[in-house]
C-alpha cells in the first residue's frame, strides 16, 4: 500500500510540472522560456472569441522621444510584470491592471543622448530572494524584484561593467541588448559591440547571480592554443572584434547545454585584416552551460563580409523524424535559410550543402572559396533578385527601379560586395530578424516573420591617413559607412546628421564620439583633436585640419557607403510584393504549412494596394488556444491573431504606435492576457512608449 502511495505521489508530482511547463500562467523569461520557443500552455483565449479581445489596460512609460525604440518582451511573475522602457529604465506593473509598483531608472533626470535599444529582462530567485537584471549602456544592473533598488553585494554597488575581462586595451563600449539565459546561479550572456573596428570580441561570459564575480568566458575570437585559432591570423585576437551573441540564447537546462548564435566579426564587410573561416563568427555554438566548454559548433557563414549574423535565439524542440524522436535545435538566418540539428551532436537533421561564389574583386580581400547551404527546408525568403522581380506599383516606378538594376550586381546569397554595387536580398535585416520564432511543441510547427527587401552593398576604396587631415576626411573614413558622406544617413537605424546643432551641443556629441554606444564605437582613439574635427564638420560644416595617427591594423581599404535599401522614388520597395511574410514550417518535414503577407501600408491599401506585407520586426507567439499572436508590421500600427493551423487571420487592432517587439501572453486570477509594446521607432510615424495589455470581457 504505501508504495502505492509513494507512487502516486510521484506521478501526480511529474503531472504538476507537465501541467506548469505546458501551462503556465507565467512568462518567466525572454522568449517565455529557456527553450526559446515563444509558446504559451494558456488556452482561454482560443480561435472562437479572439475576435472579442480589448483593451485591459495600457502604460505609458512616458519616455518615448524622437527615434526612440521599444522593442521590449515583457516578463511576468506571479502577479507582476517586468519591463524596460525606450530610455532603458526598468518599470515593475501590476501584471492585472498595469498599475506601477516601482521604477528604476539608471539615467534618471538626463536628457537622452543616443538610441537605447532593450528587448527584455533577466529574472532569477535563490535562497528566498529574487532579482531582475537588466543593461544600461555598459552597466549590468541587479535589481531587488520586490523594489527595484540595486543589490549593493552584486559588483560595484549594484551593477558590474560589461567592458571588463577582455584581457586587453582598449576598453571599447559594450553593452547587451538582449537577454542572456540563467543556468542554476549563472547568467549567461552575450553583448553588444560595435560592428567596425576598434572594438571588443565577443566573448560568451557567464557571471554569479549574486555576487556579478565572472564564472567563466568562452573566446569566440580563439586565443592562441585554442581550438579554431587557426582560422584566423595570428595577433587577430588582440586586435578583431565583434563574433558576438547579441542575439540571446537558447538553455536545455536537462543537458546543462547553452545554445548561443553568434554575428560576423568587425568590420563587416571587408575582411582583408582577418583573412580565414573565423571561427567562432556566424556560429551557432553548444556550450556546457556549468563551464562554458564547447561541445559542438556549425559555422553558416565563412568569412562573412555580409553582416550575416544569425538575428535571432535558437529553438530547442522535440522532432519526429525517420521514426524516431529528437531533441532538435532550430535557427533561423537572415538569409532566410533554416537550420536544424540534433541538439546533442550538432548532427544536421536536414542536408547542408556547400556551394562555390565568386571571389572579391577587392583588393586584399580573401573570400571563402564555398558556403554553407541547407538543401531543406526550402528558404523562407527569396534568394535571387532578378529584373522581372521588380516592382510595378507605377510604370514610372519600375523604370526609375529598372535602370539603377541595370547597374548594379545580382547574383544571389554569397556574392562579394563591390565598387559598383552589390544587391544584398534578403536585406541586412533578413530575411529573419532579432524578434525570432514561434514553436508549437505539440505538432513541431515553426512560425517565422521575415522581411523581403533587397539592400545595395557598395564598397568605397580608402586611403592611409595622411600626418595632417581634415575633418571631413576623418568623417569619411570613419562615419560616413554609417551616416553616409551626404550626413543622411539610414533612418532609423542610423540617423541623419543634417541639422544636428538644433538637436545637441558641441560637448553632446564630442562625448557620445568618445564614449561610443551601442553599435557604435568609440572614437577616443582619434585624440581631442581628431573628435573636435569631427564635431566642428558635422555640426556647422567647418572643415579644420589635424595632426592623425592611424593604427594600421585597424586600417579599412575598403568601406561601405552606408546601409542602403533599394527603393522606388517614391520610397517603396523595388521589388514585388510580399514586402513582408508569415511563414509556417513543419520541422517533423521540412514543408511548408502555410504562408501569408504580414502588413500594409495604409495609404497604399487605400489605393486598392493590398496584402503587400512590409518591413516587420519582432516575433511571433503561439498559444495552446490554436492562436498566433503577432504585432511586428512598421507601417499599420497593427496588432493580429491568426488561426496557427491555417494561417487565417482573425483578429486585428491598431496600436498607438507601431508593435515592433515580441508579445507576452500569461495568466493572473483566472483571466489570460496578451501584452506588447507599442513603441514604433522603424518609420517616420510618431513614436511612443506604451505597453498595452489585452483580454477577454469579463
Amino acid at each position: 500500500m504505501e508504495s502505492r502511495v509513494r507512487w502516486a505521489c510521484v506521478c501526480a508530482l511529474a503531472v504538476t510540472r507537465l501541467v506548469w511547463a505546458v501551462g503556465q500562467a507565467d512568462w518567466p523569461a525572454y522568449g517565455g522560456g529557456p527553450a526559446q520557443i515563444r509558446y504559451s500552455g494558456l488556452k482561454q483565449i482560443d480561435r472562437g472569441n479572439v475576435g472579442r479581445l480589448q483593451v485591459a489596460w495600457s502604460y505609458d512609460t512616458g519616455d518615448a522621444f524622437p527615434g526612440s525604440e521599444f522593442q521590449c518582451n515583457p516578463l511576468v511573475t506571479g502577479s507582476v510584470l517586468y519591463a524596460t522602457t525606450p530610455k532603458g529604465a526598468v518599470v515593475a506593473l501590476d501584471a492585472a491592471t498595469g498599475k506601477l509598483r516601482w521604477r528604476f531608472d539608471p539615467d534618471a533626470g538626463h536628457k537622452p543622448l543616443f538610441k537605447i535599444r532593450s528587448r527584455g529582462l533577466m529574472w532569477w530567485s535563490g535562497g528566498g530572494e529574487s532579482r531582475v537584471y537588466a543593461a544600461w549602456r555598459q552597466n549590468f544592473y541587479s535589481l531587488d524584484a520586490k523594489t527595484g533598488k540595486p543589490d549593493p553585494r552584486f559588483g560595484d554597488g549594484g551593477h558590474i561593467d560589461l567592458r571588463d575581462n577582455f584581457g586587453r586595451e582598449p576598453r571599447n563600449m559594450v553593452s547587451l541588448t538582449t537577454p542572456g539565459v540563467v543556468y542554476k546561479d549563472l547568467l549567461i550572456i552575450g553583448s553588444l559591440t560595435s560592428e567596425t573596428l576598434p572594438t571588443s570580441p565577443g566573448d560568451i561570459r557567464a557571471y554569479d547571480a549574486r555576487t556579478g564575480a565572472l564564472r567563466w568566458s568562452f573566446h569566440t575570437i580563439p586565443h592562441p592554443g585554442e581550438f579554431g585559432y587557426d582560422t584566423w591570423p595570428k595577433d587577430a585576437w588582440k586586435y578583431s572584434g565583434s563574433a558576438n551573441t547579441w542575439t540571446g540564447m537558447a538553455l536545455d537546462e536537462k543537458r546543462g547545454l547553452v545554445f548561443a548564435p553568434t554575428g560576423s566579426a568587425a568590420f563587416d564587410f571587408y575582411g582583408a585584416n582577418r583573412a580565414g573561416d573565423n571561427l567562432f563568427a556566424n556560429c551557432i555554438l553548444a556550450l556546457k552551460a556549468e563551464t562554458g566548454e564547447r561541445v559542438w559548433h556549425f559555422q553558416a557563414v565563412h568569412h562573412d563580409i555580409w553582416d550575416r549574423d544569425y538575428p535571432s535565439p535558437p529553438s530547442l524542440v522535440a522532432l519526429h523524424r525517420n521514426g524516431r524522436t529528437v531533441d532538435a535545435v532550430a535557427l533561423t538566418s537572415k538569409q532566410g535559410m533554416m537550420y536544424v540539428f540534433d541538439r546533442e551532436t550538432g548532427e544536421p537533421l536536414y542536408p547542408i550543402g556547400e556551394r562555390a561564389y565568386p571571389a572579391s574583386d577587392l583588393d586584399g580581400e580573401i573570400t571563402a572559396e564555398t558556403q554553407p547551404y541547407p538543401v531543406e527546408p526550402a528558404p523562407f525568403a527569396r534568394q535571387l533578385l532578378t529584373a522581372d522581380m521588380l516592382t510595378e506599383r507605377t510604370p514610372a516606378a519600375h523604370q526609375a527601379v529598372l535602370e539603377q538594376f541595370q547597374k548594379l550586381r545580382s547574383g544571389g546569397q554569397f556574392v562579394p560586395g563591390s565598387e559598383r554595387g552589390t544587391i544584398v536580398f534578403p536585406g541586412f535585416d533578413g530575411g529573419a530578424e532579432w524578434g525570432g520564432s514561434a514553436v508549437d511543441p505539440s505538432t513541431g510547427v515553426l512560425y517565422v516573420n521575415a522581411n523581403e527587401m533587397a539592400w545595395i552593398l557598395r564598397m568605397l576604396p580608402q586611403h592611409p591617413a595622411k600626418p595632417t587631415t581634415s575633418g571631413k576626411e576623418l568623417y569619411t573614413a570613419n562615419c560616413a559607412a554609417c551616416h553616409r558622406a551626404d550626413l543622411g544617413g539610414a533612418p532609423p537605424e542610423f540617423p541623419s546628421l543634417k541639422k544636428l546643432s538644433e538637436r545637441f551641443s558641441s560637448w553632446e556629441v564630442s562625448t557620445i564620439l568618445e564614449s561610443g554606444t551601442g553599435r557604435m564605437p568609440s572614437f577616443a582613439r582619434l585624440g581631442h583633436d581628431g573628435v573636435d574635427a569631427i564635431v566642428n564638420y558635422v555640426l556647422n560644416g567647418t572643415n579644420t585640419s589635424v595632426h592623425a595617427q592611424e593604427d594600421a591594423s585597424l586600417f579599412m581599404k575598403y568601406v561601405n557607403d552606408g546601409y542602403r535599401k533599394f527603393l522606388d522614388p517614391d520610397g517603396y520597395p523595388a521589388v514585388k510584393p510580399p514586402w513582408g511574410t508569415l511563414t509556417a514550417i513543419d520541422l517533423n518535414t521540412g514543408k511548408f504549412v502555410w504562408r501569408v503577407p504580414l502588413g500594409e501600408y495604409p495609404e497604399l491599401a487605400a489605393k486598392g494596394l493590398k496584402q503587400t506585407g512590409s518591413e516587420n520586426y519582432g516575433g511571433p507567439i503561439v498559444t495552446a488556444g490554436g492562436v498566433l499572436f503577432i504585432g511586428a508590421t512598421c507601417y499599420d500600427r497593427k496588432f493580429r491573431a491568426f488561426d496557427k493551423d491555417t494561417g487565417k487571420l482573425l483578429w486585428e487592432t491598431t496600436l498607438p504606435a507601431g508593435g515592433n517587439a515580441t508579445p507576452a501572453t500569461y495568466e493572473v486570477d483566472g483571466r489570460q492576457f496578451v501584452a506588447i509594446a507599442a513603441g514604433g521607432g522603424k518609420s517616420k510615424d510618431p513614436t511612443g512608449g506604451t505597453i498595452v495589455a489585452f483580454a477577454l470581457p469579463k
